[in-house]
This record gives C-alpha cells, structure tokens and sequence, in this order.
C-alpha cells in the first residue's frame, strides 16, 4: 500500500511538471512588416496567413509574434522611413515587401547595423543582400502549369500550337516563366509556341499583342499568359477573334496561365481556363513565418541560393472551388 502511494505521489509530481511545462509563457517576437502598398486583396490575404501561421507556428516553437506593420503607398521614400520606425521600436526581425528593389539596399544595411535580420518577402533585392529572402518560385510555377497543360492536351488528342503572352523581360519572374514554360514544351512534346508576345505587363499591350498574333497566325489553338493579372485584356482579344468559349466548345481556345489572381477566377470555373499555377500567398505566408522562427533561434533557414521559394498549387476548373487557401476565391 504504501509502495502505491509513493508511486502515486511521483506520478502526481510529474505530471505537475508536465503541466507547468506545458503552461509556460510563450516568448515574445516582435516582427515589423513593411509593405510597399496596400491595394488589393492579395495584401490583405499575406497579412491573414502571416497572423494565421505566425500563431500555429508560434506556438509549437515556443513563440507569441506580435506584428508591426506599415504601409508606404507606393513611395520608396516613406518606406524607408517607415523601416527606419521600425529599428527604433526594436523589433526583432524586419519583413519587407519592397517598392523599389534597388533602394531596398539602404534599409537592410541600416536594419544589419542596429543588429535587426531583415528578410525581403516576394521582391528581392538589387541593392543589398538580406538575412534571408522568401518568394515564390517563378520558374516552378511555369513549369508545373506547362506539366499539367501538356497532360491536358495529350488527353485530348489535341498537340499545341500556342501564343506565350510574356512578362517585362527585365523582370526575373517574366523570364523564369518564359524559361520554364518552354522548356516543358521541348520536353513533352505535346505544344509548341509558335509566336512570343512581350506586354512588358500592360493589359493593353495583352490585349492588342494576342489581337495581333491572332490574326497572324490563325493556326494557332492555345495560349500561355505569364501572369493571368490582365485576363479581361485576354478575354477581349479571344471575343474580338470569336474565339472565346469554354472548354469542350469548338471555339474553345486552350488556356494555360500563371499566378491564378482574381481576375481569372470566374473564367476558371467557367472552364474558360484550363490550367493554372498559383502565385500562393498561404505558402509563401507559412514559408516567411518558418524563416523568421528559424532566424530567431539563430538556425540556417535552408534557403536555397535563389532564396527560401515557395511553390504554387496547380488548379483546374475541376479543383479550384475545393482547393484550401485560395487567396484570390477568398479574399474580396
């Protein structure tokens, strides 16, 4: 009996001690936020998955994040500022999305000297190299939209012969995406482009550049957008060539896109598009909040020499009411 008590007692000791464990204070850590503007939905859906994910992330490595975030509307000057606020407060590690990539520099440099990390989020840097960058992984995202395009096609007996709408090619993305995307074509087999269209991302020039290709090659039964941002410019062009109609039609003009922002989410259900990559802010949220945890704890975030890159989800008409985390269905 006694030899059942004192057993008794040592369990009851150590699960008070488990408790206790269980019930210490989280530590604080202060992160500042800096965006460079605060003009559409995907904004406001990085700051809910970093609050979202600062939480459960937090909480299993023993952290409470706190964030302070600003916003510079568009103005390198005010953001660096606005930084220069955030050094004064102290905070523990500096997250910035910036406006001007080659002023950026100053700022990390300033952030370094006061002994703060600064991570760059979804722009790097050209002026200055940070702790840490975390994006999305442009060149992947083209290659498993061309990846799922080509099985599209393949299942419907149809070999592509397609327009690439392609970014400002002094943007790093537009041309991983060029890359990537052709590279597949050459690889599988199942399309090829047959034109290139720069739009140096201007709707107009989506709009008038696939006019044009259009009418120049009228052959051509499929399109690739590095970013589907400008869809209603595409959606003009392909009613003015009547060939706007979903999948299944005669008209219809086979689709591939990136990024999957609110602009392509109807003409996604619609069956309009047939493919798509997203430019995922979730991941790209969950990705940051590892970094500044693995920072913190003065750990080697794992990046790779392009940074720590986040990969898209590939969304179909079939898949894109069911897919979680889908920024640009959810946030209005």
């Amino acid at each position: 009996m006694k030899r059942y008590i004192l057993c008794a007692g040592f369990f009851a000791l150590a699960m008070s001690g488990i408790a206790f464990a269980q019930s210490a204070p989280l530590k604080p850590l202060k992160v500042g936020f800096s965006l460079d503007t605060k003009e559409s939905s995907l904004e406001t859906a990085w700051m809910s998955f970093l609050k979202s994910e600062g939480e459960k992330q937090g909480q299993k490595a023993g952290y409470k994040l706190e964030w302070v975030t600003n916003v510079a509307n568009a103005d390198p000057s005010r953001q660096a500022a606005n930084i220069d606020d955030l050094i004064t407060d102290r905070v523990d590690v500096i997250v910035a999305r910036a406006f001007d990539s080659g002023a950026i520099g100053t700022s990390i440099r300033a952030a370094k000297a006061a002994g703060i990390p600064f991570i760059t989020f979804d722009r790097g840097s050209t002026s200055g190299k940070p702790t840490a960058h975390v994006g999305g992984d442009s060149y992947d995202e083209a290659r498993s939209t061309g990846l799922a395009f080509a099985e599209v096609l393949k299942k419907a007996g149809v070999h592509g012969k397609c327009i690439e709408l392609q970014g400002m090619l002094t943007d790093i993305n537009a041309v991983n995406r060029s890359k990537a995307w052709n590279a597949v074509g050459k690889e599988t087999g199942q399309y090829e482009t047959i034109v290139k269209v720069p739009t140096d991302w201007n709707p107009e020039l989506f709009r008038s550049g696939l006019t044009n290709a259009l009418t120049a090659k009228p052959e051509a039964n499929c399109v690739f957008a590095a970013s589907d941002f400008a869809f209603p410019s595409i959606q003009a062009a392909l009613e003015k060539a009547n060939r706007w109609a979903p999948s299944g039609q005669p008209k219809h003009m086979w689709l591939a896109t990136n990024d999957l922002l609110s602009a392509a989410v109807k003409p996604m259900e619609g069956g309009y598009i047939d493919v798509a990559t997203t430019w995922d802010a979730y991941a790209q949220a969950r990705e940051a909040v590892r970094v500044i945890i693995a920072i913190k704890q003065n750990e080697d975030p794992k990046c790779s020499p392009d940074g720590c890159l986040a990969k898209g989800q590939v969304v179909t008409p079939a898949t894109i009411k069911s897919l979680p985390n889908l920024w640009s269905r959810d946030f209005k």
